[in-house]
């Protein structure tokens, strides 16, 4: 929907507000209320197949720079940084 909105071939589209923050191709006209849906939550974990680096990332992941480049992309931290 939103590369279709970016490209002039929908009028209109529903997409996620961090995906439309970073897309100069389209504007925000309206959003649902915070109260008509579940939260939308990106939960984060390493499986028992991956690579080693995968904790660098998770530990990355719970640092006070992760959340500042989350936040400035939209996005909201359930906890705070643990560094």
């Amino acid at each position: 929907a939103l590369t279709l909105v970016a490209r002039g071939e929908a009028n209109l589209g529903i997409v996620y507000s961090t995906d439309a923050k970073v897309e100069p191709g389209v504007k925000i006209v309206g959003t649902f209320p915070a109260d008509s849906h579940p939260a939308i939550i990106y939960p984060v974990a390493a499986t028992t197949t991956a690579k080693p680096e995968t904790n660098d990332y998770l530990a990355f992941l719970r640092t006070t720079a992760a959340k500042t480049i989350l936040e400035k992309y939209g996005f909201k931290f359930l906890i705070g940084p643990t560094t």
